[in-house]
């Protein structure tokens, strides 16, 4: 037992998804004795999930990687020292592109790179290093449309639009599960809590999925939604809204008044009537639906994975925020507003005319569109597979795990056997990474400091919090940002230590808590920003956050347009014309006949205990019952013989799985749930727990080809999938 004396308390932020609940952990000074939620946070107030739990067991994890390591001829691991690892990979990684061209280095940025400071901030300067085009990101596998409508409506690939749910009389959840996600680009710690509120207060809750989701069941209201067929259901509710006359946009100095009419024009054919043959629901549901969304005091709609990841991603999530601008819930409170960071990542970026960018060049082989400097991720494969000029013959991985998370992945398995090169920073020999030859691994949790640079940016409220490290490094650790910035200047032909006059010059020769402590002073809330002395007291500083361990509230989300907007007029793009070819393709498919084959529609399935793949390697979030099942009606379980627990083989257009059938009334008919994230039954990879709980990857059913022809973006959702007959026990 811990000597009660020697007990302390720290405080941080969890990191591990996007909620941004404050820890309170107890802990000697050598290890963690327990960890809970921070009743002092003034964002969380003590609420956490089962997840944080995890830091305990990231940091302890014997299957953690802490020293680089080579592989070895025999396909072995060897440790190497950190001047060795790091010289080897620049000195390979320039080799090849000596030979081969700078488009012949491809780089894959994970999804735990923007929950990590060190990582967000130098990264990208690494990248920039390899000055190639062969970039690629679990952006495009997710979140990728909600981006593109930011910069053609707003200017801006980073000004999202966030719900402020606190102060909403009306929730309208598309494809979206916040009570499993803990909200997503809604970072909304308690979410059940904060729903609940809505309800408590008058105001409902609707949910529009094709699961009776954990949200979906607390919900005042609950329609099923057949994969893929959201952009019908909001060009049908704009089609009442328009018919009824009940279009109330905000004030006229933020819209072009013709676009009104325009958007009128694009949504007549769609009327509800004809939306219900294609979504499944009726007439009469989308029309009290709209009814209700236009008639309240204060609405909001939102829109998450299942909006994005389909064949009208693109349009799905840019119909959602013109039906908050025409009901007149765009940039005021109970709507959709704009959180005002801190850090403002939208500001510094404005300020330097980095806004974002679409279709500067095309990928070699299937051209599709750049997007902020990037290529969709569903041709990653193929830009490794295809021979001839610009092919991609080395990758680098960072905090990434592609073969789980982008479609076809045994496709591209298949694709990293073939490669001349490859190095990971990761801390784990994963799916992925165990084709590499090098992996370098970043200390992590809670060894490292911690700001939410992204979060922040995505908050329900307003808030600022530091995080130190709980524990030192071990000797000869480095973090990420020390090791973007050694292959960075290895890249550049430098390794010495800059000056600090050159420091001075270049922010991204400082280490991350002084570039913060810059970003706090010179933003918003800061000494030398513009509501200096309001919230933050006498103006915001590091000094200030140490001092402030459970963080600061700095209010409620605030109006700030067009002062925010970055389109050249200062005004909305209600119309953008790059979406007017999706609307005439959305309109081609209402004279189609949609009688169901005889497939399956496919969807994923996330759970509040696992958010990424490497989270499956902590015990205590994979304990109970398997949780990788396939989710399926009682109807279509009845049509194919089969029975509750029954392990069946599923097979799509790229592969087959075999996973376990969980029979339920909570998904639609002709439709099946499987969650994303497991397959842990590669030879090679070395996560012990996960490897005893294998399931299955969703991802060796989904299809690269299948992608939103605007963006790229990976439709996961509604990939047709057959039971392989003769092939179930």
């Amino acid at each position: 037992m811990p000597d009660p004396a020697e007990i302390q308390l720290h405080y941080r932020t969890c990191h591990l998804c996007e909620a941004m609940c404050g820890l309170a952990i107890a802990h000697d000074g050598r290890r963690v004795i327990s960890i809970r939620g921070d009743e002092d946070d003034p964002f969380s107030r003590g609420h956490i999930c089962p997840k944080a739990t995890a830091l305990q067991d990231l940091h302890e994890d014997p299957d953690r990687l802490r020293r680089p390591v080579r592989r070895t001829p025999d396909g072995g691991w060897e440790e190497i020292s950190w001047e060795a690892a790091l010289d080897e990979a620049a000195a390979r990684l320039k080799a090849i592109q000596a030979a081969h061209g700078n488009q012949a280095v491809g780089v894959y940025l994970g999804n735990p790179t923007v929950h990590n400071l060190g990582s967000i901030l130098y990264a990208s300067q690494f990248v920039r290093a390899l000055r190639t085009r062969s970039r690629f990101s679990a952006t495009s596998v997710d979140q990728l449309p909600h981006h593109f409508a930011a910069y053609h409506m707003l200017g801006h690939q980073l000004l999202l639009p966030i719900p402020d749910i606190d102060r909403t009389d009306l929730m309208v959840i598309l494809g979206a599960n916040p009570l499993a996600s803990n909200g997503s680009l809604m970072t909304a710690p308690d979410v059940r809590r904060r729903l609940r509120a809505i309800q408590q207060r008058g105001g409902l809750v609707i949910v529009i999925d094709p699961r009776r989701t954990e949200t979906a069941a607390m919900a005042d209201r609950h329609e099923f939604i057949r994969p893929g067929t959201d952009v019908f259901l909001l060009l049908a509710m704009l089609h009442v809204a328009f018919a009824e006359g009940l279009i109330r946009p905000g004030p006229a100095a933020l819209i072009r008044l013709e676009q009104i009419e325009q958007i009128a024009a694009l949504a007549r054919p769609f009327s509800p009537e004809a939306a219900a043959d294609l979504t499944g629901i009726k007439a009469s549901g989308i029309r009290s639906l709209t009814r209700r969304l236009f008639g309240v005091p204060s609405a909001v709609v939102y829109g998450r994975m299942g909006t994005s990841t389909q064949p009208f991603g693109a349009a799905a999530s840019w119909l959602i925020q013109v039906l908050n601008v025409l009901s007149g819930n765009f940039d005021r409170p109970g709507g959709m507003m704009f959180p005002e960071p801190a850090f403002d990542v939208v500001a510094i970026t404005r300020a330097a005319g980095a806004t974002g960018s679409y279709g500067r060049w095309r990928s070699r082989v299937r051209g599709l569109p750049e997007f902020g400097g990037e290529l969709p991720s569903a041709a990653l494969a193929e830009e490794m597979l295809t021979p001839g000029e610009g092919q991609i013959r080395a990758l680098v991985t960072i905090a990434g795990n592609p073969v789980l998370s982008t479609p076809n992945g045994r496709r591209l398995e298949s694709a990293l056997t073939g490669l001349d090169f490859m190095v990971a920073v990761d801390i784990y020999i994963n799916e992925t990474t165990r084709f590499a030859d090098l992996i370098l691994p970043p200390t992590t949790g809670l060894e490292t400091a911690h700001y939410d640079l992204v979060f922040h940016a995505l908050a329900v409220r307003n808030t600022v919090k530091w995080s130190e490290p709980l524990f030192p490094p071990a000797d000869g650790a480095l973090a990420d940002w020390q090791i973007f910035a050694g292959l960075r200047d290895r890249l550049n032909g430098r390794t010495d230590r800059p000056a600090p006059p050159r420091a001075y010059r270049d922010p991204f020769r400082l280490p991350p808590h002084r570039i913060v402590d810059r970003a706090l002073r010179f933003g918003a809330y800061g000494s030398w920003g513009r509501q200096a002395g309001s919230e933050a007291g006498d103006g915001l500083s590091l000094k200030k956050l140490k001092a402030s361990p459970h963080g600061i509230d700095l209010g409620p989300l605030r109006p700030c347009l067009p002062r925010r907007i970055a389109t050249p007029d200062r005004l909305i793009n209600l119309a953008p014309d790059v979406y007017l070819p999706e609307i005439e393709r959305a309109a081609d498919m209402l004279a189609e006949d949609h009688r169901a084959g005889a497939g399956l529609q496919l969807i994923g399935r996330r759970d509040l205990r696992s958010n990424n793949s490497w989270m499956h390697n902590c015990g205590r979030l994979v304990r109970g019952k398997p949780r990788c099942t396939a989710l399926m009606h009682p109807d279509d379980a009845r049509r194919h013989h089969l029975v509750d627990g029954q392990v069946v083989c599923f097979q799509s257009r790229t592969g087959k799985i075999s996973v376990p059938v969980e029979i339920s009334g909570d998904i639609m008919p002709g439709v099946v749930s499987i969650p994303h994230g497991w397959g842990h039954d590669r030879p090679g990879v070395a996560l012990e727990t996960a490897c005893a709980r294998p399931g299955a990857s969703l991802n060796d059913l989904t299809d690269e080809l299948a992608v939103d022809p605007l963006t790229g973006n990976a439709a996961f959702s509604g990939v047709e999938v057959w039971i392989a007959a003769g092939e179930t026990d």
